[in-house]
């Protein structure tokens, strides 16, 4: 069952931050920093220094690219108890090569304009190209028990965004959302955008909202057939307009639902595997949400974190699933980041899909961070890592480290542990560069704390190499699902 994290309160007397000279700002102000033989790129830092908040905090970033546009937006002053002080932004209009930053407004107190919530949480960002609008969804952390799904809108390709207004104002506690377009012009749904999200209250019951003008007003709330219950699904559409949709079943697998319709129903879940996942030692937050994207004819990968290949269930790699349909799956592949029994600890996936490639010469990357030992307790080392393929997942290059080690402590704390995010994003970008947006710890300097948002200067390129997906399974039996928790 989901466990309610009781969140703060916090006062909406505390007045708005001033952060207006961060918009437009371009990130070459910030110093690079170096990881893995890479220059790291720094998207956006924290500026809110409101009491209750943990300065300087970044988490939980995604991204989606459009021709030559990249979004990411990401937490910005992270609370102990849930959410944060705004959502962030970091927009490149020219293929990574120059980004602007800035914060979203009216969001909070702390937010310019101030807002209404007390915190905001789980931004997710889409582009609906029929509208030619940049869509950021989040939710919106009452100071009841009431959790909102909003919507920001961007018109001028992500360089400012419009107020928050809500997709579903229920009263009740909703959580983890995503959004995706059907951006496909030949689609009978063309300029359809859809948002997942699912109601705690209700234990955890799924739900879909639907938008036909480009984000301004969305339809009521309908649950799948059979009326699942999970968390993060993430929505991707195929070419001719079907939506599917891979999200964590509280019944213990990674499952998905799809809508033929243009979202006017859903239907019954489908089973894409068991969860059988290692549970991390190390004070951190991890669990085995679904990663999703799609190639340029349809087929879905989804990628989550899974111990199935592992003597024991000593460790998690990173693995990933595909269909065509939505209900015929491939077997459990691994993504080789590391030889089995290395003792790595992999987690926190996020798969990119060259939208312009497909089928056996897809272009993939995937984006993880990982512990070189799966035991650790109070000494982790964090670590960023990458990796690609250029057919389709049947082999892969070596894997990259991008960034770390990092320590735990220099990390947000929250009620669920150390958190760098529940989810990391991975975007293919117009040149058919990698651009990953994660999050980068420094030591601390006394209370202040120093993660931010970074990406790769110039992206990643996407290669092949030989390291096979194919393995054996280890049969060790199934590891418990894990008791699913908040995603906020």
């Amino acid at each position: 069952m989901s466990v309610l994290v009781p969140r703060r309160r916090y006062s909406r007397a505390v007045l708005a931050l001033a952060v207006a000279f961060l918009l437009m700002l371009s990130t070459t102000a910030f110093a690079s920093a170096s990881g893995g033989g890479v220059t790291l790129q720094r998207l956006s830092k924290d500026p809110f220094t409101n009491s209750g908040s943990q300065h300087k905090t970044q988490v939980e970033p995604d991204t989606f690219s459009y021709g030559s546009t990249i979004v990411s937006v990401f937490q910005s002053g992270r609370f102990f108890g849930g959410g944060s002080s705004d959502i962030g932004w970091a927009t490149s209009t020219n293929n990574g090569a120059t980004w602007k930053h800035g914060f979203m407004p009216g969001t909070t107190p702390y937010s310019t304009p101030p807002g209404l919530y007390a915190a905001v949480s789980d931004a997710s960002v889409a582009y609906d190209a029929k509208h030619k609008v940049w869509i950021a969804s989040m939710l919106g952390l009452t100071n009841g028990n009431a959790v909102d799904v909003l919507v920001s809108r961007s018109k001028n390709g992500g360089l400012t965004w419009s107020k928050p207004f809500a997709v579903n104002k229920s009263g009740d506690f909703n959580d983890k959302n995503w959004s995706v377009c059907d951006d496909t012009a030949s689609s009978p749904f063309y300029g359809n955008c859809y948002t997942e999200f699912d109601d705690n209250s209700l234990g955890d019951l799924e739900h879909m909202s639907t938008s036909t003008n480009g984000g301004k007003t969305w339809s009521a709330a309908l649950s799948p057939s059979g009326n699942p219950h999970g968390l993060g699904g993430q929505p991707v559409v195929q070419p001719g307009g079907n939506v599917i949709v891979p999200f964590e079943d509280l019944n213990g697998t990674i499952s998905d639902f799809s809508s033929t319709n243009g979202g006017s129903s859903w239907s019954a879940p489908v089973t894409i595997a068991s969860i059988d996942v290692f549970s991390e030692p190390a004070n951190i937050r991890t669990s085995p949400l679904p990663s999703a994207e799609i190639d340029g004819t349809g087929t879905v990968y989804v990628a989550w974190q899974d111990c199935r290949f592992e003597s024991g269930c000593s460790a998690n790699d990173i693995v990933f699933s595909t269909s065509t349909n939505g209900t015929n799956w491939s077997a459990v592949q691994r993504v080789p980041a590391d030889p089995i029994g290395s003792g790595v600890d992999h987690f926190i996936p996020g798969i990119a899909v060259d939208k312009s490639t497909s089928g056996s010469s897809a272009h993939i990357a995937v984006t993880y961070y990982y512990f070189t030992q799966a035991n650790c307790t109070s000494n982790c080392q964090l670590d960023v890592g990458y990796l690609s393929s250029i057919n389709g997942g049947a082999t892969w290059s070596a894997s990259q480290q991008l960034a770390g080690p990092m320590q735990l402590t220099w990390l947000a704390s929250t009620s669920q542990g150390y958190m760098v995010g529940d989810y990391i994003s991975t975007s293919i970008a117009g040149n058919g560069n990698a651009f990953p947006a994660f999050e980068v710890a420094k030591a601390p300097k006394g209370s202040k704390l120093n993660e931010g948002t970074f990406t790769v200067k110039g992206g990643l390129p996407v290669t092949g190499g030989a390291l096979s997906s194919n393995a054996v399974v280890v049969d060790h039996g199934h590891a418990p699902a894990p008791v699913r928790t908040t995603a906020f």
